[in-house]
């Protein structure tokens, strides 16, 4: 759903989130799990097991923030969901009760393509790639407000019920 104000526009995508994970969640389980069985081996076993099963806890906890940060640093970030609040040379995606907001880079181009949009950077790298439009001129029109198109919003309606 396309909403337009007077600096810029508020899409709703019409995409569904991305349930599938990346496991962090069960690593996290299993890390927690394991510090249990580390304290009840620490009161059972001798020294020299109990020190054991403490390392390969601390080396799971360290095996799994590199996994974590590794996840966040993802260079391409699929958006298929949520609002978006887009407007010059930036856009904020409302998803649940969080928000982040992106700013497009100097460099940063913005192609569409059918039904989505991507942000590539100077280096040819994809950094966003938005899926969820329930119309190509959704797309088209945030495509104009991020590179800084002026709409009006009768302008809008118009192209709007053209097709």
């Amino acid at each position: 759903m396309l909403k337009l104000t007077d600096k810029g526009a508020v899409i709703t995508l019409a995409g569904h989130s991305d349930t599938t994970g990346d496991g962090m969640f069960w690593f996290g389980a299993s890390l927690l799990i394991g510090a249990i069985a580390v304290a009840v081996a620490m009161s059972f076993l001798s020294d020299r097991l109990a020190i054991g099963a403490l390392a390969l806890l601390v080396v799971g906890c360290f095996i799994f923030n590199r996994r974590r940060q590794q996840y966040k640093q993802q260079t391409e970030k699929v958006i298929q969901s949520g609002k978006l609040v887009v407007r010059q040379g930036e856009f904020e995606h409302q998803l649940g009760n969080r928000s982040q907001c992106i700013q497009l880079n100097t460099g940063d181009t913005v192609l569409q393509q059918d039904q989505q949009l991507q942000v590539i950077t100077a280096e040819g790298v994809q950094r966003y790639r938005i899926l969820g439009f329930e119309s190509a001129k959704e797309a088209e029109v945030m495509q104009a407000v991020l590179q800084g198109q002026q709409f009006g919003k009768r302008h809008a309606k118009i192209q709007m019920q053209s097709n």
